[in-house]
């Protein structure tokens, strides 16, 4: 979540926008940068909100069964939403699971927490301009009980949270919970918590991560992406978080040196892309 290049497009957006993420402060209490820190998380500041129509993603997964109760709420809830006017229907689109927008609420969230931030008349968090979409979700940090000035995380150098054997230690306030209320992963708050400090200028952390269960650290996964990258096979990019693009790369890679294309990284795996 806050990887270097990631870091520099934060402080881009953090800073376009710092007029409104400051005006949204001072109403909410949650400070700007970790506003922002969700939105770059959330859809890389706007950049990926969704092209699914919900009314349809949600029906469809109501209609699944799995979590049918779930998404019977969700479509009821994107219904409302229509009915208010806020948003028309073939603007009302997100994620295949219904979420939607700048910050990628769930249609119960934003019928509960979403507000009008710039006076139009709409809660309208598609839009190109995020403002309303920012200010949801700091209205629904807040409104889960954003305490002004007290600790989200922090790297520590003893106790705290570990979350790999051997990487940094974190340690986490009241506010830290707050932020998992808006995702219950536990990784994904320290990653809102550390990218929002960032934004405001501190530096990278002390300790480093470990390598992952293949042996492989982060530059390493990044490395083994650009090789691939360089030889056509499509990573969806070189950010060392291999996911399943980079996976499909590796097991084309894999079957054209006659190896079972298992998609798994290896430390050889990248010496051999190194030597060919």
């Amino acid at each position: 979540m806050a990887t270097e290049e990631r870091v520099r497009r934060e402080r881009a957006a953090f800073a376009r926008h710092k007029n409104s993420l400051g005006a949204i402060e001072q109403r909410y209490g949650v400070p700007a940068e970790i506003v922002a820190a969700i939105w770059g998380v959330e859809s890389n500041f706007g950049q990926r909100r969704g092209d699914i129509p919900v009314i349809s993603a949600t029906s469809t997964l109501a209609y699944d069964g799995r979590r049918g109760r779930f998404f019977e709420g969700q479509l009821l809830a994107a219904l409302r939403i229509l009915q208010s006017g806020d948003v028309a229907a073939r603007d009302m689109v997100g994620s295949w699971a219904g979420a939607m927008g700048h910050t990628q609420f769930i249609p119960t969230s934003y019928l509960e927490f979403a507000v009008d931030f710039d006076g139009d008349g709409r809660r309208d968090i598609w839009a190109e301009d995020p403002t309303d979409a920012l200010a949801s979700a700091a209205a629904y940090l807040a409104r889960s009980g954003w305490q002004r000035g007290a600790l989200w995380s922090r790297e520590a150098e003893t106790g705290g949270i570990q979350p790999d054997p051997g990487g940094p230690r974190f340690a986490t306030g009241p506010n830290f919970e707050v932020i998992k209320r808006y995702n219950r992963s536990t990784n994904y708050a320290l990653g809102v918590g550390y990218l929002a400090r960032r934004i405001v200028g501190e530096g990278p952390l002390k300790t480093a991560f470990a390598p992952d269960r293949y042996g492989l650290k982060q530059a390493q996964r990044k490395e083994l992406q650009e090789r691939l990258m360089s030889r056509g096979y499509d990573t969806g990019g070189a950010d060392g978080v291999l996911g399943p693009s980079s996976r499909r790369a590796i097991a084309d890679f894999q079957r054209t040196q006659g190896l079972e294309g298992t998609g798994r990284p290896s430390a050889e795996l990248l010496r051999l892309l190194s030597r060919n």
